[in-house]
């Protein structure tokens, strides 16, 4: 049987939805992307070289507890934050602190600036200034169109 391979596992919406989740030093490694209007265009390749540094480190956690958060700096350009167990040779390491809301979103890609706008609106609700927003993009294209579903989570940060 030929079966296609999914290298995302099923996302678990209901684990993640409106959540509080505290991270105390949490370590990533940060990439960067170029982007058109939002769009990455070197995703596919960032994403081939960050992954074998983190293999190659033995520092890859379980896809479980795995999680990438991107943020977008401008149309142009985007900073993606790949978990990770230990910190990784020849790549910029980072730590990530904070209390975070979270809200499930299911949809197009397309529709992340309208996602952006909501995450604003609970913090302007929740009376949280100077806030970050980020995103984690559960599945790649690929595992999106085999699970039929496209999660994204929001990430405020509100303290």
């Amino acid at each position: 049987m030929n079966e296609e391979k999914i290298c995302c596992p099923k996302f678990d919406s209901i684990s993640w939805d409106n959540k509080e989740i505290v991270w105390n030093d949490k370590m990533f490694i940060k990439e960067k992307t170029c982007s058109i209007y939002y769009t990455p265009l070197n995703m596919g390749s960032m994403m081939k070289r960050a992954w074998s540094k983190v293999e190659k480190a033995g520092a890859s956690p379980d896809m479980k507890d795995w999680v990438m958060l991107s943020m977008d700096l401008s149309p142009w350009k985007c900073e993606h934050y790949l978990a990770v167990t230990k910190e990784v040779p020849d790549a910029e390491n980072v730590k990530i602190s904070g209390t975070f809301l979270t809200k499930v979103f299911e949809g197009p890609y397309q529709e992340a600036k309208n996602w952006y706008k909501e995450m604003k609106k609970i913090a302007e609700v929740k009376r949280i200034p100077n806030n970050k927003i980020y995103f984690y993009y559960t599945t790649c294209p690929k595992c999106a169109k085999k699970w039929g579903k496209n999660y994204v989570v929001g990430f405020l940060q509100i303290k």
